[in-house]
């Protein structure tokens, strides 16, 4: 009945979404007397901000129409190179033809989080990227748009995802996981390794994950610990209603995400919608525009399958399978110790209340058996989970360590240099 509740409450209230609108649009008319009047303003942007919050929001676009290599401008096109039932492959193609000097640039696969928000959440993640890299996504697809006939998705079946796409995109692909796929992502590179494969990555970029969530533990982890796998099937698990394609899907819905995200920082949320409607009676629209552009993304939520939320609660949150040594893939043993070809850097951030620190950096003790020279650690100061792949800091200070790190371990490059030994761990203001 959850699920039937939030469809009939969007239901009850898209009228009086609709009257609000119509109300701001004759508020702001310059025909009417009261726009020019702070009580008028006041009210158009009160019905702004209520037609905000209780819009439901859908995938938004990546928006990444062009990008800039070596000082010129090129075209940037999307192009689903590999489909799944539950995820896209998704490739931005830089068009280069026209560049007198063609780039050789290393093939980039970042694993987006399969967490409540769709892939755009990583825009700004692969705008950086895109000047240097031949840059590919996976794109997760809203469980509730997946008939059931398609099959079930679990943790194991999110590693074969991995594991397909690096056999697909072939030797020296370079891969990232952007916090929630950092377990699945070391899972799978362990795998291909324990198989000598020739298509494991050149090397893995770890941000902000939970690789062990018992380093330094945050709220949310301890939130999971502390309630049984029984008490998260029995209160946000439910059935996909109609008309959606994946009606009768057990999902763990994104409304509910949603609302755990938000409860962590109430008081922020509520400030910052007190402030855009501040901006827009002052007549701020380009600051009350950058609250809404970002709220557009943060409140575009998708359902996750309850086979795959489950799985990973035990087996990432509660059982610590990974640093344990007890994670299985289909019964096969997962074994980091086995990655002896895949450079490994992990990054953390100082004020992460996400991922505690120590989290993401326990995948070196976990990789027993890879070089010095092969991997490094980078503590960003002064910023939380977003500041590790969005915002100043992550293009000015983070983004360019990777770059650095990917072109330094790529295979197709002039051979591979002494990255920094890990006793030399990088902490940048």
């Amino acid at each position: 009945m959850l699920y039937h509740l939030y469809e009939l409450q969007h239901a009850t209230i898209s009228p009086l979404r609709m009257a609000a609108d119509a109300s701001k649009k004759w508020l702001r008319n310059p025909v009417n007397p009261l726009s020019y009047t702070h009580q008028g303003r006041a009210a158009a942007a009160a019905f702004d901000v209520f037609t905000h919050i209780t819009h439901r929001y859908g995938k938004p676009e990546f928006g990444l129409d062009t990008t800039v290599i070596n000082g010129e401008t090129v075209a940037v096109t999307e192009e689903i190179v590999h489909s799944e039932p539950f995820c896209n492959l998704l490739h931005f193609k830089r068009e280069t033809d026209h560049l007198k000097n063609q780039p050789d640039d290393p093939r980039l696969l970042i694993v987006a989080p399969l967490s409540g928000h769709f892939s755009t959440l990583l825009r700004g993640t692969v705008e950086a990227l895109l000047p240097d890299h031949d840059v590919y996504i996976t794109d997760w697809i809203d469980a509730r748009m997946v008939p059931v006939h398609q099959g079930h998705f679990d943790l194991d079946s999110y590693i074969d995802y991995v594991m397909q796409f690096l056999r697909k995109l072939g030797p020296n692909t370079h891969l990232m996981a952007v916090c929630q796929p950092s377990v699945p992502v070391v899972a799978a590179a362990s795998l291909m390794a324990a198989g000598n494969e020739p298509c494991q990555p050149a090397s893995m970029t770890l941000m902000g994950g939970p690789v062990d969530t018992r380093e330094n533990p945050t709220e949310v982890n301890n939130f999971a610990k502390q309630h049984s796998l029984d008490w998260f099937e029995r209160h946000v698990i439910t059935h996909v209603p109609l008309p959606h394609a994946g009606v009768m899907r057990r999902v763990y819905p994104g409304f509910m995400q949603l609302a755990g995200f938000m409860s962590m920082n109430w008081d922020k949320h509520v400030s910052a919608h007190h402030e855009m409607f501040t901006h827009l009676v002052e007549g701020d629209g380009e600051s009350a525009d950058a609250k809404r552009n970002f709220y557009h993304e943060y409140l575009a939520v998708m359902d996750m399958s309850a086979e795959f939320y489950l799985q990973t609660l035990k087996a990432v949150f509660h059982e610590h399978q990974l640093p344990e040594g007890t994670m299985r893939w289909q019964g096969v043993p997962v074994e980091p110790s086995a990655i002896t070809k895949t450079a490994l850097l992990t990054v953390e951030g100082e004020r992460d209340d996400i991922t505690g620190m120590g989290q993401t950096r326990a995948a070196h003790k976990l990789c027993a058996n890879l070089p010095d020279n092969m991997r490094m650690h980078h503590i960003q100061k002064g910023v939380g989970h977003y500041g590790v792949f969005n915002g100043r800091r992550w293009r000015e200070q983070i983004s360019p360590r990777i770059k650095d790190f990917i072109r330094r371990h790529d295979q197709q490059g002039k051979g591979r240099k002494s990255a920094p030994d890990m006793t030399r761990i990088e902490a940048a203001e």
